[in-house]
């Protein structure tokens, strides 16, 4: 026991006089006093310290787990930071959590909850991190950093409505890290066209270097997604890749490159270049929104290359795992795949042959679903994609899951039979999918504490629907969405202006002037319009709904608006070649032929006829009745062949 009492004073000792930064000096006196007596606690903690510090983290946990629980109780940060930094960050995350909240814990739980792809958690933590003023203030630059790249991490994985910052300030571009970190964010928004990253002035020349590299090949990704292909080839042939050193950067710089290429490259040249880049550490692995989108690269290639067989039999396996149906967007994209390998490549109606008996199969693959919607509009079968849509949320909606109930009025779903249905002029069908859509997603936000839940954009298109129904029912519904979205974010100007559209018939009084300033004055929004060439241009009219449009036979030209004002030339002349204007036109020109005083009938049926036609004259009906013997009534029938009876006609009968 003494020799150990004095072991621990003797180490104490040398470490007073070692240099801080000494970090070898102090393992060596560590080893040192753990050779006297292993069971060390002391020297075991300054080991772990020092082995961090010169970034063996595989070595510092080969001490923790020598050490025992003794020495993991003791060392529970070291422990969490070794675990997170040899990239195991979920093991990391269970320390932490059954630790006391100090601000160094804070930091490693942040960290590797960030790595761990809890985002949500990860900002949360670095807020608070930030709120506490007096600790922060000579963290602040790190923590604008984390905190901005953990909200870029946020839109990337879907959940912007929870990033605390949409748009950057002017902080934020004055440093590289936090510019880059702005540019990541609009970038997974799709906002492609702001050039955030060039804040490049406060590093040196070799900094310079490094991080231009995965700058550039940001900046090739961006291009490739504008449509850009020859900048975004000409960006990559001006990189070095192999002399990168970061190995996933690398590797999307690989990938990226034979994205961008415009040339009708070998296939299986391409797919062995694809397979070809290094097997990435664990600790540099990518997050989950990349190695996905790798991942369905590596079966493009293999399309690419006729692997069909192989390709249709691996996304089998993997669907069969999941969840369905789901709005997953990795699941669904295999599933797209997974059709494309059933239909080896083809398209149309070749295609739908293939991949309609899988529908059968799979009835609630999403995926599946939008890729025979699509093939039916390429072939310009627009009611086959309606019904096929139909039907599905017709099986949805029995379904008492709340998940399938989610997957039947996703935003984006419901966006493409909205687009489908006014396609067809479908309007009655747009409100009721929309109002349906609205409903469903209103009684879900209730039980959300978002300022700005994801559907929003929904809500406001189902409001601004609703407010064109006459139907009270409709207004009262679109009343209550844009209050609910006027309450949640007042700063909104659509919502403002659908929540004063909507009370404007209603009740005007509940319209504050508050609401009414944040909109745009008339007389702006009319500043640039000029009425007299409006006139003059005439009134546009909209073309009628293809469920109303005439046939092509019996459609009518539209009026040119270059001769519509032409003079028209007159017509010609139709007077009778023997027309004499000193002669008096005969009045009764206008009349038929037989009721004109000229007339004269020809034959004996004639004159009878014309007799007969005379005003005044006595027809045969109009006889009158002589009574007969008997007291019976016998008609007369006039003329010739009086009392005879009709002769039999050919072939009749009595």
């Amino acid at each position: 026991m003494a020799a150990v009492i004095s072991a621990a004073q003797s180490l104490s000792a040398l470490l007073r006089r070692t240099h801080l930064d000494d970090h070898e000096e102090v393992l060596k006196a560590a080893n040192a006093a753990l050779k006297k007596s292993k069971s060390d606690l002391e020297a075991q903690h300054v080991k772990v310290v020092a082995l961090l510090k010169l970034d063996r983290f595989d070595d510092a946990l080969g001490v923790l787990e020598e050490g025992g629980q003794r020495l993991k109780e003791r060392a529970q940060l070291e422990h969490a930071y070794a675990l997170y930094k040899a990239g195991n960050p979920a093991e990391a995350v269970e320390i932490v959590g059954t630790v006391d909240r100090s601000r160094g814990i804070l930091h490693v739980e942040a960290q590797a909850r960030y790595r761990s792809e809890d985002f949500e958690r990860a900002a949360i933590t670095y807020r608070q991190l930030m709120d506490q003023t007096a600790e922060a203030r000579s963290e602040e630059s790190d923590l604008r950093i984390n905190s901005g790249a953990a909200d870029a991490q946020l839109e990337w994985a879907g959940q912007g409505h929870l990033a605390q910052k949409k748009k950057p300030t002017r902080e934020d571009l004055e440093a590289f890290e936090t510019a880059y970190n702005a540019a990541c964010g609009s970038i997974a928004r799709g906002e492609l066209g702001q050039d955030l990253c060039n804040a490049l002035d406060e590093l040196s020349e070799e900094e310079k270097i490094a991080e231009i590299l995965p700058i550039t090949v940001q900046q090739i990704y961006v291009l490739t997604q504008q449509g850009r292909l020859e900048e975004a080839e000409k960006l990559a042939a001006s990189l070095t890749i192999a002399d990168i050193p970061d190995l996933s950067t690398r590797y999307i710089a690989q990938v990226n490159h034979l994205a961008s290429s415009t040339d009708s490259t070998n296939p299986y040249l391409s797919h062995r270049l694809f397979h070809s880049s290094p097997k990435l550490l664990n600790t540099d692995r990518t997050f989950a929104f990349q190695s996905s989108i790798l991942h369905r690269d590596a079966y493009v290639m293999d399309l690419q290359s006729s692997k069909f067989t192989g390709v249709a039999s691996s996304t089998s396996t993997y669907l069969s795992k999941q969840p369905s149906p789901t709005t997953s967007a990795d699941v669904n994209s295999i599933s797209v795949l997974n059709a494309a390998a059933h239909a080896r490549n083809t398209s149309g109606k070749a295609a739908l042959k293939e991949i309609l008996p899988l529908l059968e199969k799979r009835p609630n693959d999403v995926g599946l679903l939008l890729t025979i919607v699509q093939l039916y509009l390429l072939t310009g079968n627009h009611g086959s994609a309606i019904t096929l849509f139909e039907s599905f949320f017709a099986r949805l909606e029995k379904s008492s899951t709340r998940s399938d109930q989610d997957v039947r009025f996703a935003p984006g779903l419901v966006a493409t039979v909205v687009g489908l249905y006014k396609m067809e002029g479908r309007t009655s069908h747009i409100r009721t999918e929309l109002a349906k859509a609205a409903s469903h997603w209103r009684r879900k936000s209730k039980e959300s504490s978002a300022q700005s839940p994801p559907q929003a954009s929904l809500l406001k298109a189902a409001g601004v629907a609703l407010l064109d129904s006459s139907r009270a029912e409709d207004l009262a519904a679109a009343v209550s969405i844009f209050s609910d979205l006027h309450t949640r974010d007042p700063t909104d100007r659509f919502s403002t202006a659908g929540f004063i559209a909507a009370y404007a018939t209603t009740s005007p009084s509940k319209i504050t002037p508050d609401d009414l300033a944040t909109l745009t004055e008339t007389k702006r929004l009319t500043a640039d319009v000029d009425a007299a060439a409006l006139e003059a241009a005439g009134v546009a009219r909209p073309a009628p709904p293809p469920s109303t449009t005439l046939p092509t036979s019996t459609k009518k030209r539209a009026a040119d608006p270059a001769t519509s004002t032409k003079a028209k030339r007159p017509r010609k002349s139709r007077l009778p070649k023997d027309y004499d204007p000193s002669r008096t036109p005969d009045p009764e020109r206008w009349l038929p032929l037989r009721d004109r005083s000229s007339y004269r009938p020809k034959g004996r049926k004639g004159k009878q006829r014309q007799q007969a036609l005379t005003q005044g004259g006595v027809s045969e009906d109009s006889r009158p009745a002589t009574p007969a013997l008997g007291g019976e009534v016998v008609k007369g029938t006039g003329g010739a062949g009086k009392g005879k009876k009709k002769a039999k006609a050919k072939g009749g009968k009595w």
